[in-house]
């Protein structure tokens, strides 16, 4: 059995089968979903929409992450590959074009 789908005993106690990939796609799926929280503090303070450079990190690292559930895990999902393949070109690219614009 390959060690990353393998369930973490120390984590059994949860009654929920936790493996390292699941834990890697579970932490890429708050990080993704934690952009949000980092783009509605920087529009609160700036008083305007704002879309900070941490929300593309936070779009890039936690759609790679969730992409590599869904590619390498037990779970070998078709359609998690497809859900997140889209939303890290255009996180990353939308990086580029800040760190290229905003120097």
């Amino acid at each position: 059995m390959d060690f990353m789908n393998a369930p973490i005993d120390w984590l059994g106690w949860t009654g929920l089968h936790m493996s390292a990939w699941k834990l890697i796609g579970l932490a890429g799926a708050l990080m993704f979903g934690g952009r949000w929280a980092v783009q509605f503090v920087a529009s609160r303070r700036h008083r305007k929409p704002v879309i900070p450079r941490l929300f593309w990190y936070m779009s890039l690292i936690g759609s790679a992450m969730t992409l590599a559930y869904f590619l390498f895990s037990a779970k070998q999902d078709a359609v998690g590959v497809v859900q997140n393949l889209f939303p890290s070109f255009t996180a990353g690219y939308s990086l580029w074009l800040d760190i290229r614009h905003r120097g």
